[in-house]
């Protein structure tokens, strides 16, 4: 690349903040249309199907236009799964997976398939999740963005992950965790640029869904009192058992994976499988249709027996693992939200029954087993803590809500559980024909954050081991922007700007994070 190149590449980092201002607004608005059309259209469909196997019931002609159509919606959606494959699944780790520079996509081609194949199975009642595909279809949009107004590689990353910051808040109206989310899960970095447009767009997303759907809380509880410290020791036995429940999700999303992969039949038939058992299911035991949102907000209305509440957490596990497994769009947020708050339930009972724990405290129990479920299978407990306090519209919890998400993580990595986006990404990585190849002789820049006893810490750019074909070109230290040279020293907390050839920074994002990563 020419000089004149490279020249222009860093005079638009210096005024990259303000143009990302602008299109992280832009982003934030079509993002937040297109989740708020889709939500609209699955509440007219979720309620059509949901009627449709309460008549098929007392109905055996019905029944058996019931199963047709299913196979039929089965049929489509795993021809859309086959022509693009990046649509299979939560999208999430693909986001992430775009952003490590592991994978690529034709945006248009992803939006458009996930939201169809997104909304057939969701409103057909399959035990998935709806943030996933908004995530997925926010990263869309921005990628898309960036590429009609020709934008940089690395403009492109900040504008993919303001997408989907803005997918998560307009799915749940929970703007701060979808910056978090953004943040610590998908980005895995907290530069100030990314963490401006994610919030930007995040915000506008918010405030067009609050337009269509109102103030209200995704989960609201009206009624949740502060846990008193001396009950504070049955968070540790919550925190295990939630623990070992996530341990248990994350193991059978995996190795149902593994189950269907041994299958030998066609993407058609696996995706079909889900459908016919969403049909048995929506006729035999509706209420854990769907990714469960009403079954939830039930648990705070309902008086579950114990025994009844044990057969929905074993139904729901299973349910999730047929529809998940097969490759079909959808999510696992929710349905991981929904079988923590079952565990909770039943846990607390328990503890109301034989360990002297006042009734009224049984629905803290629900909300805080929602924190620790996400935590202990996802591994990012910021964004677990942010998201049940804005979804259930109470900070009352917080203290023990963070407890139950600490014990809850401990026992997941006690039991060697990976956090299950980071395994799915390895396992569509493994198998994917859309594997990132960069531009040869193109130039990208790559941010990389210096943690605490790295490698890297303490110790001048002269003196490092860099891997080849990388350049220095910035460092941040909070405010200030230091032009580095040899005798520069890398301080923990750093932000390094780092240019190098499009082709290379897949294995350079690798190595120089690994570098730059705690030892």
């Amino acid at each position: 690349m020419k000089k004149e190149g490279i020249y222009v590449m860093l005079n638009r980092l210096e005024n990259l903040k303000y143009k990302l201002i602008f299109d992280s607004l832009i982003v934030g608005i079509i993002a937040g249309l297109v989740i708020v059309v889709h939500r609209i259209l699955l509440s007219k469909l979720s309620p059509a199907f949901i009627s449709f196997y309460e008549k098929a019931r007392s109905n055996h002609l019905l029944i058996q236009v019931l199963f047709l159509v299913l196979i039929l919606l089965g049929f489509l959606v795993g021809k859309m799964v086959k022509k693009e494959p990046m649509i299979s699944g939560s999208g999430i780790p693909q986001v992430e997976g775009i952003l490590t520079r592991n994978l690529k996509q034709n945006w248009f081609s992803v939006l458009v398939y996930k939201f169809i194949g997104g909304l057939i199975c969701l409103g057909a009642g399959m035990s998935l999740g709806r943030e996933g595909p908004s995530v997925q279809m926010g990263a869309c949009v921005g990628e898309g963005l960036a590429q009609q107004t020709n934008k940089l590689d690395n403009e492109k990353k900040y504008l993919i992950t303001s997408g989907a910051s803005a997918g998560l808040s307009a799915a749940f109206n929970a703007p701060i965790s979808g910056v978090m989310f953004s943040l610590e899960e998908t980005h895995k970095n907290f530069s100030p640029l990314v963490l401006v447009s994610a919030m930007i767009s995040s915000l506008m997303a918010d405030f067009i869904s609050q337009n269509f759907f109102g103030l209200t809380p995704s989960l609201y509880f009206s009624k949740l009192n502060s846990l008193p410290l001396k009950y504070y020791w049955v968070l540790i036995i919550l925190g295990i058992v939630i623990g070992i429940s996530g341990v248990v999700f994350s193991k059978g999303l995996l190795i149902t994976q593994d189950l269907y992969k041994k299958l030998n039949v066609s993407t058609e038939i696996k995706c079909i499988i889900p459908f016919v058992i969403t049909g048995i299911v929506g006729i035999i035991f509706p209420i854990v249709l769907g990714g469960g949102h009403d079954l939830i907000i039930s648990l705070k209305e309902e008086n579950f027996s114990l025994t009844f509440l044990f057969v929905l957490i074993v139904v729901k596990f299973l349910f999730t693992f047929i529809c998940f497994g097969s490759g079909v769009p959808g999510g696992i947020f929710f349905p991981l939200l929904v079988i923590g708050a079952l565990v909770g339930n039943f846990v607390g009972i328990i503890c109301v029954r034989y360990l002297g724990i006042p009734a009224s405290y049984l629905l803290n129990f629900i909300v805080i087993s929602m924190a620790g479920h996400f935590s202990s299978i996802v591994k990012a407990p910021i964004t677990s803590i942010l998201l049940i306090s804005e979804m259930t519209g109470s900070l009352n919890h917080l203290l023990s809500l963070a407890i139950v998400v600490i014990i809850s993580q401990l026992t997941s990595d006690i039991l060697n559980s990976d956090p299950i986006y980071e395994s799915l990404l390895s396992k569509i990585i493994s198998k994917s024909i859309n594997k990132y190849e960069g531009r040869v002789g193109k130039k990208t820049l790559l941010e990389i954050s210096v943690q605490v006893y790295s490698e890297l810490e303490n110790k001048k750019i002269k003196d490092i081991l860099w891997p080849e074909n990388c350049l220095v070109v910035s460092i941040n230290r909070g405010e200030k922007e230091i032009l580095p040279k040899g005798d520069t020293i890398i301080c923990a907390g750093d932000l390094l700007i780092i240019m190098t050839n499009e082709n290379n920074s897949k294995d350079l994002l690798k190595d120089i994070s690994e570098m730059a990563a705690t030892s």
